[in-house]
């Protein structure tokens, strides 16, 4: 058996790796496959199969999916070129003969009003489409879309956002990595999908008191417009482009759209799923 892991040098891929092999798949029988050679030459050393290729290329995608039986599709993220891209790793996997292609998409794809959920929808469609054994693993928002500001955050003593008192289930990339994990190294979850999201959703007025308890420090969380977290997100750095996501995020907490209770990714990993306030005592302790 091979499995192979697109975007494998990436958080969740990396994550996903690991947890494969802590769950006792040989590394001869993992296939990495990244555009950056470099970065792939570390998992080279674990004694990892690595293979090159870029989503915009059919022909290397073809070459680097030959001879695998499994496949963790990691969803793109370029903006605007991503169904595109997505649909030549669908095509590039029937090709090669892939026996199983596991897709990392968005919770409630099928219903979802976000602004990343009709890419992800489309995407689930046109694998539905292919033909090929799928399973769908639809993520809630990753807890490190807050942790990553924690320190910044706690510097400030307050969280933005336009989240209002809605509840996400959000869950770390190694919660949601060992789920993949656990579907591509057992059997049974053909043609599946499953609703991911941590056992116990929160605010982020309960995440901005969780920033308080960890730091000693007084950290309130602020509620803006949609403009006015834009507008906060670019002076935090970030690109135009995923300012607007992150805010269409908070307003699809807000609605319920990154609420879940399926309880999927508990029963997958065969565990508690990680609790908000000990990811934010792990990020502030760095």
């Amino acid at each position: 058996m091979s499995i192979a892991i697109t975007a494998a040098t990436g958080r969740y891929g990396r994550a996903a790796i690991d947890a494969l092999l802590r769950r006792g798949v040989p590394a001869h029988q993992i296939v990495a496959v990244g555009r950056n050679p470099e970065k792939l030459a570390e998992l080279s050393g674990l004694g990892i199969a690595t293979r090159v290729a870029d989503y915009g290329d059919p022909a290397a995608l073809k070459a680097a999916f030959a001879d695998v039986e499994k496949l963790l599709f990691v969803s793109g993220t370029e903006v605007g070129t991503r169904l595109q891209q997505h649909r030549n790793v669908v095509d590039a996997a029937a090709r090669a003969g892939v026996g199983l292609i596991a897709y990392t998409s968005v919770v409630k794809a099928d219903t979802s009003t976000l602004m990343v959920a009709p890419d992800h929808k489309a995407t689930e469609a046109y694998i539905r489409e292919s033909g090929l054994p799928f399973v769908f693993l639809r993520n809630s928002w990753y807890m490190a879309n807050y942790t990553d500001m924690a320190a910044a955050y706690v510097g400030t003593g307050e969280v933005l956002g336009a989240a209002g008192d809605g509840r996400v289930s959000a869950a770390t990339h190694a919660d949601y990595a060992d789920a993949a994990a656990a579907v591509l190294s057992t059997s049974g979850h053909e043609n599946t999908v499953y609703e991911l999201g941590g056992d116990t959703a929160f605010t982020v007025g309960e995440y901005a008191q969780a920033l308080s308890e960890s730091s000693n420090r007084d950290v309130v969380y602020r509620d803006l417009s949609k403009g006015d977290y834009v507008a906060a997100l670019g002076g935090f750095g970030f690109p135009a482009d995923l300012a607007e996501v992150f805010a269409d995020g908070d307003l699809g907490v807000a609605r319920g759209d990154l609420l879940i209770d399926s309880g999927d990714l508990g029963r997958l990993i065969g565990r508690p799923t990680a609790k908000m306030r000990d990811a934010v005592a792990d990020a502030l302790s760095v």
